[in-house]
């Protein structure tokens, strides 16, 4: 049985808990994919958005959830912002 599996039965999440979770990561994964297409490295983007580079290497690894005003100081920076839309259901 994989590492994953074996917490997420351990944890006993609720759906919603495992979508919440998946948004995240999703929002990081993006995160990573447009600081990696602009050629940014962890320091750089740090820089551009007046974060410290651990800070930033939190965010991508998601050892804690990001507080919002840190994830759009780093998206402003890259010339993203984040919007409310309904979920597909």
């Amino acid at each position: 049985m994989g590492e994953w599996k074996k917490l997420r039965e351990e944890l006993n999440l609720s759906e919603e808990d495992e979508k919440l979770i998946e948004m995240e990561m999703d929002l990081i994964k993006a995160m990573i994919r447009i600081r990696e297409e602009q050629g940014l490295s962890q320091t750089e983007l740090a820089e551009k958005s007046q974060l410290k580079q651990p800070a930033i290497a939190r965010m991508e690894k998601n050892v804690h959830s990001p507080q919002v005003d840190s994830l759009l100081k780093v998206l402003v920076s890259m010339g993203y912002t984040l919007q409310i839309v309904p979920i597909n259901k």
